[in-house]
């Protein structure tokens, strides 16, 4: 092996923006989380197609990195549409020409219920969105991905995939996150298709507008090592780097943005 120096390696890697020369499709990207991933991925050179069912909000966050200088398409995306999927995948090569970016990042709540009270159609519902979305998202996404010459898909998962919860619903889905992600890996790894999961703490987002609630914020940032909410933004840190090349190696994992509950 030859032994290149420290700085040259280094210098190799630098690039004008983080996400220069590629696309990224995001879902849920109206609002709270995926709002900052695609201002935010759009400030490092991508170009992005921001989907959501929320049409307006969706067009207001392309809008708005129009005007910040950057390059984005707004869709509608129902998760659970297959027709939606394949239309926005083929708005991202249409208009942008590839697809080397898929963020999956849609998803729903549930409130708590014990297993016998959870009915049905709330179980249907919340896998539905949070878990076959998700699949049906990798599914457009992949030849896309391949087409490109490889590329990444970001699977927003939670803590409530990694420890129980009484969402049985919602943990259930963000725990098959968690493993369809590492399926994904194995199976985009030939293609130089990288797959990762995220798995955010409670969250200062409208998605997680229950700690609003006084008594519910005290007792859930008693859980919370470091003692506040997540901001929006370290957490989409942490997708800008799956996403990009930073993390070419990096494949079929978890990366845990919680504060340190799972430390516990």
């Amino acid at each position: 092996m030859t032994k290149e120096p420290a700085l040259r390696i280094v210098e190799s890697q630098v690039r004008p923006g983080r996400l220069a020369g590629k696309v990224a499709l995001i879902s849920g990207a109206a609002q709270g989380l995926g709002a900052v991933e695609a201002v935010l991925f759009a400030q490092e050179g991508a170009k992005v197609v921001v989907g959501d069912i929320a049409d307006d909000l969706a067009a207001g966050v392309a809008a708005e990195i129009v005007r910040s200088g950057g390059d984005a398409r707004c869709v509608h995306l129902d998760v659970t549409r297959e027709d939606d999927w394949s239309r926005a995948v083929a708005t991202a090569e249409q208009e942008f020409g590839a697809l080397h970016v898929l963020v999956n990042n849609a998803g729903v709540a549930q409130v708590p219920s014990s297993i016998p009270d959870l009915p049905r159609a709330e179980w249907d519902r919340v896998l539905g969105i949070n878990l076959t979305g998700m699949l049906l998202g990798t599914q457009a996404a992949m030849p896309a991905l391949a087409r490109a010459g490889g590329g990444s898909i970001i699977n927003t998962s939670s803590v409530a995939g990694l420890v129980a919860s009484k969402a049985v619903a919602y943990g259930a889905a963000k725990g098959g996150i968690r493993l369809m992600s590492k399926a994904t890996a194995l199976h985009g790894a030939k293609e130089n298709i990288r797959c990762n999961s995220i798995h955010p703490g409670p969250m200062d987002t409208n998605f997680d507008g229950v700690y609003r609630n006084e008594t519910t914020l005290v007792g859930t940032l008693a859980r919370i090592p470091l003692g506040r909410l997540a901001r929006p933004i370290e957490v989409a840190y942490g997708a800008l780097y799956l996403a990009s090349d930073e993390s070419s190696f990096v494949t079929g994992t978890e990366l845990i943005i919680d504060g340190g509950v799972t430390a516990i």
